[in-house]
């Protein structure tokens, strides 16, 4: 990694919304897929530099459910990417001590990558220098309606659930919430990522399109959270301001 100055307070979890490479791609002139081909090298780049920033949890928002409404082509071309980086990814990840997570329905997903996906998991699963989520086929409205099929499911009675419970059910039970979401691209909405997760998460907008947000942009992202005051619906008051008049 470059040496740059580092914020002396890192958020402990990193979601990011990875979005603009269809935009990047038509602004060099190029097809849509050498956007996403783009995009893939700076997934790399970013799970490196948070892991050697001793970053705890990164989440990626890798295809949402709202992405297999694209061309046939792109998505195939999309699921044969991630299973190309995935196979040549994985020991890297183990050999970093990146453990390998993922979220989303993966029912929909070719089973060849299913089947690589999970082996994936498998091989990581002791890894614990960060925890690396890839949000597949997924999305927060749908996670949440799953966790609710499961309390129904496992017969619960509506009395015990609480957050700490419906938060075990969730596909993120035992991750930590995200402390900052970082969205490129200029957009500034979730896009239905972490829904639940994200109620007192940071936000960092840019207008950097996700093939250009190196991990320069990823440390000015860092730098910013930095300056935030997060008081987690606590107002802190001096004792004695409350008693003056």
């Amino acid at each position: 990694m470059k040496s740059f100055c580092l914020p002396e307070s890192l958020p402990r979890h990193v979601g990011i919304i990875m979005d603009g490479n269809g935009r990047w791609a038509k602004l060099k002139g190029l097809p849509r897929v050498e956007g996403h081909r783009r995009g893939a090298k700076r997934a790399k780049e970013i799970i490196q530099a948070a892991r050697d920033l001793g970053i705890g949890a990164l989440t990626l928002y890798t295809f949402s459910i709202e992405n297999w409404q694209r061309p046939a082509a792109e998505i195939a071309f999309l699921m044969k990417l991630l299973e190309l980086y995935l196979l040549k990814e994985m020991h890297e990840f183990k050999k970093q001590g990146i453990n390998f997570r993922f979220i989303g329905d993966l029912n929909r997903l070719p089973e060849n990558l299913r089947r690589l996906i999970r082996q994936t998991a498998d091989l990581t699963s002791d890894c614990k220098e960060m925890i690396f989520t890839a949000a597949i086929s997924y999305s927060g409205r749908d996670e949440i309606l799953r966790a609710v099929k499961k309390a129904i499911a496992c017969g619960s009675n509506p009395k015990d659930i609480d957050e700490k419970m419906f938060s075990g059910l969730l596909d993120t039970a035992g991750l930590q919430e995200p402390d900052l979401i970082i969205r490129t691209s200029g957009e500034r909405r979730l896009s239905n990522f972490l829904l639940w997760q994200s109620a007192y998460s940071e936000f960092y907008f840019t207008e950097t399109l996700w093939p250009d947000f190196g991990e320069e942009q990823f440390l000015q992202a860092l730098m910013d959270y930095r300056a935030r005051d997060r008081r987690f619906g606590i107002v802190k008051i001096d004792p004695v301001a409350i008693t003056e008049r």
